[in-house]
């Protein structure tokens, strides 16, 4: 093995691999061989390290120097200053964009000081298609534990113990469900993992899958010694090619060295896991859903009881949890149910990841303590609302979570309080908003989204919230009434209430925050015929301040529809009939001459 001087790694997640990894890649290889540095140094796809907004990210070891926004061009001055000279290249370093400091080491930003990184341990620091990388940061290590010093009971007892609750969003005892499924008698069970993930924005079981693969390998293994199943099962969504790629690969891996497969190490033990695609139902996400798509059917849910537990895909107890809550589970069985259990609050242990998306300057995929307020997630990771514009409210738990505002900043995130708030923890979805975004149509936004992914199975999803959106589409239009808004709040009730699954019972969640948190934005499309935020198109008017117009034609000449006439150096007018609300001759005007109302 070469005992290389250096390595360069380069973020090869789905997103930097859409900006320029592939070339950056080419590039080092490029210049390596030029310098004949191929015996010093060693260039590594690893997977994703968060910091989304400044990618393509390259680490450069054992330095730890953390270069962002990188661009191919950029890459023969680093090989020629930092390679060859031991000389970082400052301008590529990151700049705190508040105290100006130039920052080389990703721990002394404030983007990765409050994070611990559980489920994202090896993230950005391993090369993921190379099971040799994983096995060196005690990969598998879990699994032989397991095998040789724990019986299945007792392994059980440990996650059961440590207080790990479902990631994928309900928050079920991860360790209580294993047990109910190891106690049920069948002469086949099952370990699904469900690696669906379709909520708007998230990307969190991507990233993992993409950056991690044997972690989930190793606790699918770990969850079928514990139930008694000798078979996995992994439902993941076919948009998601790379993350398919390595795990494929990983699962190939595991086989060639005996970690999968019959008598695994040397025990008494077999597992193999397969692959099941999804075609991108966001429904699908539900449990048994997700088993009638795996078993060829239509993913709609059925009324439980029966759980997949007792009776799942083909009727077998099925034991089904989320990526994330995988990737949790060897690092449990490592360091003990006592040290993850002293990480969060009473009844939330261990971290979340969240994919922090929106209005905010640090976009990115974020690992936090359980119990982390939002205002230190949105201020002190994110870095604040963009362009220096006001928070207005945050969206946690995807289509199906609630809008929280900025009474509820020094909210700790854990289950029970995002609940208590009108939101919900969800799968870890995190999208925030500023000042110029309306609410009404952020309510009608997601709730289109859930519309046109239900199954249709049960009436007051189907029927319920088409009506739903309907009355909400009349609102932003100007024409709503004092009564649509108690109708909407009644509908989503009985929604809520006599929906199948948990897609229809959560779907009128920004419906009803929405209003009881920004009710004065209602009131004012209904009462005023008023946008207050200037999105819905419907309510708002561009005119043209004669006093102020000096006729320069520049919104003339870029209206769209020809809505705009008036002769040079004359004041120009707007006919409203042909207007289409674009906004382009406000963006336009060089001289504030048009106003928005």
């Amino acid at each position: 093995m070469t005992d290389y001087r250096m390595h360069i790694l380069i973020c090869g997640g789905t997103g930097c691999k859409a900006s320029e990894s592939n070339e950056i890649k080419e590039k080092f290889n490029h210049f390596i061989s030029e310098f004949d540095l191929e015996d010093e140094v060693q260039v590594l796809f690893t997977g994703c390290f968060g910091f989304c907004e400044k990618g393509p990210i390259i680490k450069v070891l054992p330095d730890n120097t953390f270069y962002v926004s990188v661009a191919a061009k950029d890459i023969e001055e680093i090989v020629k200053e930092h390679i060859l000279k031991g000389r970082p290249v400052k301008r590529l370093l990151y700049k705190e964009p508040v105290s100006g400091e130039v920052i080389s080491e990703s721990q002394d930003m404030d983007f990765y000081k409050k994070q611990i990184r559980i489920a994202l341990r090896n993230c950005g620091f391993i090369n993921p298609e190379n099971i040799e990388e994983y096995i060196s940061r005690d990969g598998y290590m879990a699994l032989g534990k397991c095998l040789s010093e724990y019986t299945p009971e007792e392994t059980t007892n440990i996650i059961k113990d440590s207080g790990l609750r479902g990631r994928g969003g309900g928050g079920f005892p991860t360790g209580l469900k294993w047990e109910i499924t190891r106690k049920v008698e069948s002469d086949q069970k099952y370990v699904v993992c469900n690696a669906d993930e379709g909520d708007p924005g998230a990307f969190m079981d991507r990233s993992i899958l993409e950056g991690d693969p044997h972690s989930v390998i190793e606790a699918m293994a770990i969850c079928g010694y514990c139930i008694g199943a000798d078979t996995g099962l992994v439902y993941i969504r076919a948009e998601y090619p790379l993350a398919i790629e390595r795990l494929k690969t990983a699962i190939k891996q595991a086989e060639e060295y005996g970690l999968l497969g019959d008598k695994i190490l040397g025990a008494d033990f077999n597992f193999k896991i397969e692959l099941r695609y999804g075609a991108g139902a966001f429904v699908c996400g539900e449990e048994t859903a997700l088993i009638h798509s795996m078993e060829g059917l239509r993913g709609e849910p059925t009324v439980k009881p029966p759980f997949p537990s007792v009776s799942g895909y083909m009727e077998k107890p099925t034991n089904v949890n989320n990526v994330e809550t995988f990737a949790n589970i060897p690092v449990i069985i490592n360091k003990g149910a006592a040290w993850f259990s002293k990480i969060g609050t009473d009844k939330s242990k261990g971290t979340k990841v969240f994919a922090l998306a929106g209005k905010i300057n640090n976009v990115g995929l974020i690992e936090v303590p359980m119990g982390t307020t939002l205002r230190e997630v949105i201020y002190d990771i994110g870095g604040g609302i963009k362009d220096g514009k006001e928070f207005k409210a945050v969206q946690t738990g995807g289509p199906s979570g609630g809008c929280l505002t900025k009474d509820f900043l020094d909210t700790p995130i854990d289950y029970e309080n995002l609940l208590s708030a009108g939101s919900m923890m969800g799968s870890g979805g995190m999208i925030v908003m500023d000042e110029d975004d309306c609410m009404v149509s952020i309510a009608k936004f997601y709730l289109e989204f859930t519309l046109e992914e239900s199954c249709g199975k049960c009436n007051p999803c189907r029927i319920g919230n088409k009506r739903l959106f309907e009355i909400l589409d009349k609102v932003t239009e100007g024409k709503g009434t004092l009564e649509d808004i108690d109708k909407l709040k009644v509908l989503s009730d009985v929604i809520k209430d006599t929906s199948l699954c948990g897609l229809g019972q959560s779907s009128p969640n920004p419906v009803l925050s929405t209003i009881a948190n920004f009710e004065d934005e209602y009131l004012s499309h209904v009462e005023e015929g008023k946008c207050p935020a200037g999105q819905c198109k419907s309510l708002v008017r561009y005119d043209i301040l004669e006093d102020v117009c000096n006729g320069c034609t520049l919104c003339f000449r870029n209206c769209p529809v020809g809505a705009i006439t008036g002769e040079r150096r004359t004041p120009h007018f707007i006919d409203q009939s042909l207007c289409i609300k674009c906004g382009v001759c406000y963006d336009k005007c060089k001289f504030n001459a048009i106003t928005v109302n």
